[in-house]
């Protein structure tokens, strides 16, 4: 029966909803040009028509695919619910193409979208690496090299945030108890305003580009071409679902908890996710309004950046790092909580220091936000606030050790296992240390000033986000597939994956360190072949198109494994987590048959007789501690 089913395309939401983005587009260009044109000026005018244009179609898209629907409803007086159940007369693959209130849905439409703006900001690097691997300009022009590799840095922050928002989204309501978010229908108004965001980032490509790398500097931003104010938009928008995301985040955990799971009883994952939100909650409106202060110097004059009207260009740095700083731990705390949730369950011991990991993930978002200026050092800030800066920055390193020598604690005389969830946590850890041994030379005023903007930093970048993000969102996916599929994936593709991957990063990484310190600048097209950074250079790009066929084989051995995969065991890995004791897939409603108190502690593996949950509704929580 399921195979004859047939799905009208235009009753996806999402095509719905890019109908409507372009018409709205469309809408908001005729209506500036109307206005110029009662006004007695020239009717048209890009900058204006293009971004009132841009927001409009926004709104439209928003409308045609029926995020505020039900809120309509709602003030309308009419009822409404918060469950959304699937057309039965549509393919099962078409609720991921449509609105949907359930937490497991949009944590799978994020992670799909993640994946897809992953693979667009990779290709985007593969080819300016291939520009790079030789000395001369032989594939792009200098303008197109520019606007990849601001793109890619963008979009692949884009595709980070949204990773973070899949895993959120499906793992928390499940690791605390609840059947859902505590707002669903924010919950898929938040996933949803991604996608037009996205969309016009990647349009700033065919609209002139940009020249100011991700970070949108004035005063290049305020003189480039329409596409930076393509680019300003988009992330404002995707800036707006992690407000909103991490505000229901928040309220879920604190009001939604199961009988008997106390802050200290929670998965250290839940721990991470709400550090992670308070960041996002408090801090993201920071580079929302640095942006929007340079579309409306474009737009209306303004002289916020510019020096002539009274404009200092060092503010939009402060606001910028501000947000963009933390925002590193945004992208890196969740993956740091996977590393914390998987190592006992392969280790097979209790996770050293629980609390210890649990107050390190808000000592980090704590400090996170007094440490944004060791990005100015070289900037011209004032240089009274280069020291105490410096030790700010320095001091991150205290509750970043504590999850090192917790993890190296929990494996220490562990029984360890060797599956592919696990290879891409140790992948992690080995990595995210080298990250964390090359930040503090970026810290101190006297190395930064000669490492600050050199390829050095791209691969301590890189290996910051690799290890904090990239494998831990590997590892994540290979260990919950089966319980968001009900199969399991191929064991040898996953090790394939990892052990092209983990090599090859570290070839990648190391090979743009060493260039860096031989003073090669980030963000140059070309460079002088007696510098001797050729060979370098090309071992980096080929160690990049590794790592791509890694991914691709990653995402044949997903598609393949859950087309004609081995059916999954409820909990193949063994594990005291509470969705792991659920059948695969997951039930729609999560607990409704199988509510559970919390009775122990979460990560009591390899101890006699110890109980985490316990499922029955006659069943009576232990005492809160």
């Amino acid at each position: 029966m399921s195979a004859t089913k047939r799905v009208n395309i235009f009753s996806l939401s999402l095509v719905r909803g890019i109908v409507f983005q372009i018409l709205g587009t469309l809408v908001g260009i005729g209506v500036v040009t109307l206005i110029r044109l009662l006004m007695g000026l020239p009717a048209w005018k890009a900058e204006p028509a293009g971004v009132f244009g841009a927001f409009l179609g926004v709104l439209f898209f928003l409308v045609g695919a029926g995020t505020i629907r039900d809120w309509y409803k709602m003030a309308l007086g009419e009822p409404v619910s918060d469950h959304h159940a699937a057309d039965p007369e549509q393919p099962g693959w078409a609720k991921y193409f449509n609105i949907s209130y359930d937490h497991k849905v949009i944590g799978i439409q994020y992670g799909v979208t993640s994946v897809v703006v992953m693979l667009l900001a990779g290709s985007f690097a593969l080819i300016f690496r291939a520009e790079l691997a030789r000395a001369g300009l032989q594939l792009i022009e200098l303008d197109m090299f520019n606007t990849l590799v601001g793109l890619h840095g963008i979009v692949m922050i884009a595709s980070i945030l949204l990773g973070v928002g899949a895993m959120s989204n499906y793992l928390v309501p499940l690791l605390i108890g609840a059947s859902d978010m505590a707002f669903p229908r924010l919950n898929a108004f938040a996933y949803w305003v991604n996608v037009p965001g996205a969309l016009l980032v990647v349009s700033s490509l065919f609209l002139g580009g940009f020249d100011t790398g991700w970070t949108g500097y004035p005063p290049l931003s305020a003189r480039a071409p329409l596409g930076m104010q393509m680019f300003f938009l988009g992330v404002y928008f995707i800036g707006l679902s992690s407000i909103l995301g991490s505000l229901n985040l928040i309220v879920t955990v604190i009001r939604m908890r199961a009988p008997g799971m106390s802050y200290f009883r929670m998965p250290i994952f839940v721990w991470a996710a709400v550090a992670t939100s308070i960041i996002g909650l408090t801090a993201t409106q920071l580079i929302g309004l640095s942006f929007q202060m340079v579309m409306f110097q474009r737009l209306f004059g303004m002289g916020f950046f510019d020096p002539a009207k009274g404009g200092n260009v060092i503010l939009f740095q402060h606001l910028f790092w501000f947000y963009s700083h933390p925002a590193v731990y945004v992208f890196i705390l969740p993956g740091l909580g996977i590393i914390s949730e998987l190592l006992p369950v392969f280790v097979r011991k209790p996770l050293f220091g629980y609390k210890w990991i649990a107050m390190s993930s808000l000592g980090i978002a704590l400090v996170g936000f007094f440490v944004w200026a060791h990005h100015m050092f070289t900037a011209g800030m004032e240089e009274y606030l280069r020291v105490p800066f410096m030790y700010s920055t320095l001091l991150v390193a205290v509750p970043t050790g504590v999850k090192f020598f917790s993890w190296v604690g929990t494996m220490w005389r562990g029984r360890m296992s060797f599956e592919t969830p696990m290879l891409f946590t140790l992948g992690a850890v080995s990595i995210f240390l080298l990250g964390g041994l090359t930040g503090p030379p970026n810290a101190t005023v006297a190395t930064d000033l000669h490492l600050q903007d050199s390829y050095w930093i791209v691969g301590h970048f890189h290996a910051t986000m690799f290890g904090g993000f990239v494998f831990p969102w590997f590892a994540a996916i290979y260990y919950w597939f089966p319980k968001f599929t009900g199969k399991m994936y191929n064991e040898k593709l996953g090790k394939l994956h990892f052990w092209l991957m983990f090599p090859a990063f570290y070839l990648m990484s190391l090979g743009q360190m060493r260039v860096g310190l031989l003073g090669m600048r980030r963000r140059i097209a070309d460079y002088d072949p007696a510098l001797g950074f050729d060979n370098t250079q090309t071992l980096v790009t080929i160690a990049g198109y590794v790592i791509a066929f890694s991914v691709l084989l990653f995402l044949f051995n997903l598609v393949r494994s859950i087309r004609s995969g081995e059916v999954a065991v409820a909990n193949p890995w063994n594990s005291r987590s509470p969705e792991f004791q659920l059948p695969s897939p997951i039930p729609e409603h999560n607990y409704a048959e199988h509510p559970f108190v919390v009775v122990g502690e979460p990560y009591d593996y390899g101890l006699a007789d110890a109980e985490y949950v316990r499922f029955g509704a006659a069943s009576e929580p232990a005492a809160a501690d």
